[in-house]
């Protein structure tokens, strides 16, 4: 089955509804790496309208990628709540544009609607809109999750505290966490990306946070970043696991390269809830995703990445967890060449991670060799902050020296809360005010009166690689 548009006396063809989607996509290098983007500008504006007349309901009959060959596929289906699609069910896309951007998209609405919606029907309404559009939809969506304190409420925006060392160093990593508290950064986790790989290793620096976090009375929770697997094992070794991390995409073949399938994430997130260790939720998942992946996994099935980005939101749907990142610049520019494909498709994933019921944070982040610089990072993180982030990185100075890539820092956090307002995690904000660190309304004190953080630390600071 073919779709067809005609614009300006020409008729643009399209052969299936993968092609439609990749050529209504904006501009990036990745569908043109991947030989699937539109040809013109006249081409993609095509795809556009045609598109826009397509029932919503297209995509429960029309798998992108083959249902038989695919269990994200089978996921996304199986799982679909037609209940909750019903209000939307007589939409074509364009329709279904409209009355998102109307009144009747409220907060409980798009909540109510969230599992009636399949990745690629978000995909395709974000097609059709401007970025404005995307911000402020999915401003309107409040996805509040819980472990050892509270993220996602509206008005507020957390941060991930990222203390990575180029040798795992626990004075370096330590110094780095408590130049973030200071900062007071840290309350949707403390995460590091280790440089080693051993569980041994892994379990050393899970037991370094969980002292940290025990003997400060720090209401955030801790992560180290490593394959599914090594923290199955470290659990089964009695360390103290908080969440659970992977990376997730929107294809099996992605995830079989990730060396991951459903089955594995399912035991991973049974043993993580068997722990108990939050005590105000049981949201025990932090899953990083990103365009491009599929691309690189070879498993893209001509599907453009933005949409296989979207249908990495129903992996991570599945297992309700307190954190989804989308890392949006850090593949590289094969995938997103400059500023301009970052900012817009760090708009996308949120939009549509939010729509899916997501509580979707952003790295917003650019390698050194991309067409991108802290200008426009700077730009990325107010629209995000303002279309409802809930959480962002905070790197030491933002260049992050193990992974070596540009992200956020510390500062940039607290020039987004004093620009827009944005106030930490409540359990977080109340634990800086009790220590000194911030007054009633979240600003920072001086440093003279922030001594005592600093003692508490001071056994893990002596030894070398700070």
């Amino acid at each position: 089955m073919g779709y067809r548009a005609s614009l300006g006396g020409e008729t643009h063809h399209f052969g299936s509804l993968a092609e439609l989607m990749a050529k209504a996509t904006p501009a990036r290098s990745g569908d043109e790496l991947a030989g699937i983007a539109a040809d013109s500008a006249a081409q993609r504006v095509a795809a556009r309208e045609a598109l826009a007349d397509l029932p919503l309901a297209t995509f429960l009959k029309q798998a992108l990628v083959p249902y038989e060959v695919d269990e994200v596929t089978r996921l996304i289906i199986d799982s679909h709540d037609a209940a909750a699609f019903a209000p939307v069910a007589h939409l074509t896309v364009g329709g279904f544009r409209d009355w998102l951007l109307s009144a009747a998209a409220s907060t409980p609405a798009l909540a109510a609607l969230a599992p009636g919606l399949t990745p690629e029907m978000v995909a395709a309404v974000s097609k059709l809109m401007r970025n404005q559009d995307l911000m402020l939809v999915a401003s309107r969506v409040s996805v509040v999750t819980r472990f050892r304190n509270t993220l996602g409420l509206p008005g507020h925006m957390a941060v991930r505290l990222q203390p990575n060392h180029p040798s795992d160093s626990p004075a370096g990593i330590v110094a780095s966490i408590l130049d973030g508290l200071m900062y007071g950064a840290g309350d949707a986790v403390i995460g590091i990306n280790p440089a080693a790989d051993s569980v041994p290793a892994l379990v050393d620096l899970l037991r370094l946070l969980d002292e940290l976090i025990s003997r400060h009375g720090i209401p955030t929770q801790s992560c180290v970043l490593t394959h599914v697997t090594n923290t199955l094992q470290a659990m089964a070794q009695g360390a103290p696991v908080d969440l659970v991390f992977q990376s997730i995409g929107g294809t099996e073949g992605t995830n079989t390269s990730f060396g991951l399938n459903l089955a594995l994430l399912d035991e991973a997130h049974a043993a993580a809830l068997s722990l108990r260790r939050g005590p105000l939720g049981d949201n025990v998942m932090y899953f990083e995703t990103g365009q491009g992946s599929a691309l690189s996994a070879n498993a893209h099935h001509g599907v453009d990445q933005q949409t296989l980005e979207a249908r990495a939101y129903a992996v991570a749907r599945r297992y309700r967890p307190l954190l989804v990142n989308t890392v949006v610049g850090f593949i590289g520019p094969e995938y997103l060449y400059d500023g301009k494909q970052i900012v817009r498709a760090g708009l996308e994933d949120h939009f549509c991670g939010k729509l899916l019921g997501l509580p979707m944070g952003c790295d917003i982040c650019y390698t050194n060799h991309a067409e991108a610089d802290s200008d426009d990072m700077d730009n990325l993180l107010v629209l995000l902050a303002s279309a409802g982030l809930n959480f962002m990185m905070g790197v030491p100075g933002a260049d992050d020296v193990m992974l070596n890539y540009q992200s956020t820092s510390f500062h940039d956090a607290l020039f987004v809360r004093q620009l827009l307002g944005k106030r930490r995690a409540p359990e977080f904000e109340a634990w800086l005010q009790r220590l000194g660190l911030t007054d009633a309304q979240g600003a920072l004190l001086p440093a003279p009166a922030r001594p005592a953080l600093a003692a508490g630390f001071s056994p893990w600071l002596a030894g070398p690689g700070t």
